[in-house]
């Protein structure tokens, strides 16, 4: 049993892989620190599943699930992120992946999404799966944006500067300014105060109670 690891941080990579191999040690564990290795890995090797962050610079987790999938249908895909946004979540399942779970979440969660996966279900994590269950239907006004356009929304919503931006998804920052100016037009706003407003109305962001 073969699992490929997507990460771009070297020590979290070694920590999960580390983790898997010892929670089970019948499954041999690879890794990738980028959407282009994992593909290319993939190409030599087909692993029974591949666990990826969404988070990648370059080709991000979302556009490296759904060419996998393209490619190579059965492939399983558990999608393991720091963000627990729901509309991030639907567009995960969107690019074809099986499941989604938190990096804040327990080891048994990551084992029990690993095993559930591979014996052929779906898998989300119960907080997520329960506020997906109340809110069946994408917001409306988010419909109409691409993957990548999505990405750069909530990235530009959390208040991450172009140049940051620019720099986790390998572009230039005058690529990020297009962007913002193509999501105003799409989301009709005017502003990126209004944009941060609409993050928090759709859900996108969240606010912490005070």
């Amino acid at each position: 049993m073969r699992i490929l690891l997507v990460d771009d941080h070297a020590v979290v990579r070694q920590g999960y892989a580390a983790l898997l191999c010892a929670l089970l040690p019948e499954v041999r564990v690879s890794e990738a620190g980028s959407g282009e290795e994992a593909l290319h890995k993939v190409q030599e090797e087909i692993p029974n599943l591949v666990i990826v962050d969404v988070g990648l610079p370059g080709i991000s987790g979302l556009e490296v699930t759904r060419r996998l999938r393209q490619r190579l249908p059965q492939l399983r895909v558990l999608f393991f992120s720091m963000h627990d946004e729901l509309p991030l979540v639907r567009q995960a399942l969107d690019a074809g992946a099986a499941g989604y779970i938190t990096k804040s979440s327990p080891p048994e969660v990551l084992l029990e999404a690993v095993r559930r996966i591979l014996a052929g279900h779906p898998y989300i994590e119960q907080p997520l799966a329960t506020q997906l269950a109340c809110q069946q239907r994408d917001d409306p006004r988010l419909r109409g944006i691409t993957q990548r356009e999505f990405e750069i929304f909530v990235m530009l919503a959390r208040g991450l500067p172009p140049r940051e931006i620019a720099e986790r998804l390998c572009i230039s920052s005058k690529t990020v300014s297009n962007y913002l100016t193509l999501l105003k037009s799409k989301l009709q706003v005017e502003s990126q105060a209004e944009l941060v407003h609409l993050a928090i109305d759709t859900g996108v962001l969240r606010v912490a109670a005070v």
